[in-house]
């Protein structure tokens, strides 16, 4: 099927194929089956030791790099602004009296940029860079382990209403890739905190420390996918379908999800260059496109950010940027406590 820029779309599949720039070719990804539980559904891995082999296509920047005259979204890139979702994001508070904060999880490919969103959004807060969240640079998920990050100000300031989830990521290959039972488990409350995950040892009853009657404080109230957006194009075809399963799994259980699409300026070099015009990039709405496609989701849900990488001081546009991300994530997290509220039925009557 063609579209109107001489894309190709492989039906079924998440590859979104630009033949003008390249031509990948994918092994039939592999999917493992986790360790045997009673409960225990399939692995979430989608890349195979053979797809790892090959040479994965770079993103190159199209030679037409027109911009937009005006925003596709209304952003203002101001010093008030960002004070203004500083002020909102640290008053939050779930609308919910069982919670003091909303727990929210990041889920995403390796080298997706989770961890590295959660060093950000606590760089904007701390008025500096900070690797709060150890960040690797291998082909292999760097996080192991399940770890939840308060964020604070840079004076000491108790944490505010949100607690960012880090864990394994997904498809990290045949012997580490992520079980959907995992993650299911980590969103029902019943995984506890630094737990290491193994493909071949799913969380069961018998895991250390396994929380039996999770409350709502200690469950997910919603799910972050992130995306790099200079990978889209040559995800493994099975990334798609896992998604979905992910997303209709998580969907059973009430919670709202979102996501984000990272790295983008390594996929338009205006906005490289000046963070302000990423809602005017004809490139990152394509890609943000493809990403819904992706994750099967209305674009009206995906927010794009440049995290802090090689710089060593926080700039205003990149913080109103994170931190309008972090306000977005939060509607949604909010949903999940209204959703969750005991309904007032009024006083028993005879």
């Amino acid at each position: 099927m063609e579209t109107k820029t001489g894309e190709t779309l492989c039906s079924g599949s998440a590859l979104f194929v630009e033949p003008k720039l390249f031509k990948p070719t994918f092994a039939q990804p592999a999917i493992r089956k986790a360790a045997r539980t009673k409960d225990a559904p399939g692995i979430v891995s989608t890349t195979s030791s053979t797809e790892k082999m090959e040479s994965k296509p770079v993103f190159t920047f199209p030679a037409a790099q027109t911009m937009l005259e005006s925003q596709w979204r209304d952003m203002e890139w101001t010093e008030e602004e960002r004070k203004h979702l500083m002020k909102t994001i640290s008053s939050y508070s779930p609308s919910s009296e069982e919670v003091t904060q909303a727990r929210v999880l990041l889920l995403g490919p390796v080298s997706s940029g989770k961890s590295s969103f959660i060093s950000s959004v606590q760089s904007a807060f701390f008025g500096r860079v900070t690797n709060r969240a150890m960040v690797g640079s291998s082909s292999t998920s760097f996080t192991k382990k399940l770890q939840s990050f308060n964020i604070r100000g840079q004076k000491g300031e108790n944490p505010n209403g949100l607690v960012l989830c880090d864990i394994m990521a997904l498809g990290d290959g045949e012997m580490t890739g992520l079980t959907l039972h995992d993650v299911l488990s980590v969103i029902k409350g019943h995984v506890p905190e630094g737990h290491k995950f193994s493909p071949d040892h799913p969380v069961s009853t018998e895991t250390v420390g396994y929380v039996k009657g999770p409350v709502l404080r200690g469950k997910i109230h919603c799910v972050v996918f992130v995306v790099n957006a200079s990978e889209i194009l040559t995800y493994p075809k099975g990334l798609r379908g896992t998604f979905q399963q992910l997303r209709e799994h998580i969907s059973d259980l009430g919670v709202h999800q979102v996501a984000l699409m990272t790295h983008i300026d390594q996929i338009c070099p205006q906005t490289a260059k000046d963070v302000t015009q990423v809602y005017k990039s004809h490139i990152i709405r394509d890609m943000m496109d493809k990403a819904g496609a992706l994750l099967g989701m209305s674009t009206s849900y995906i927010v794009p950010v440049k995290n802090y990488s090689s710089e060593l001081a926080v700039d205003v546009n990149t913080d109103v940027l994170l931190l309008k991300a972090v306000d977005h994530i939060l509607q949604y997290a909010d949903l999940y406590f209204h959703d969750n509220i005991p309904q007032y039925t009024g006083p028993k009557t005879d």
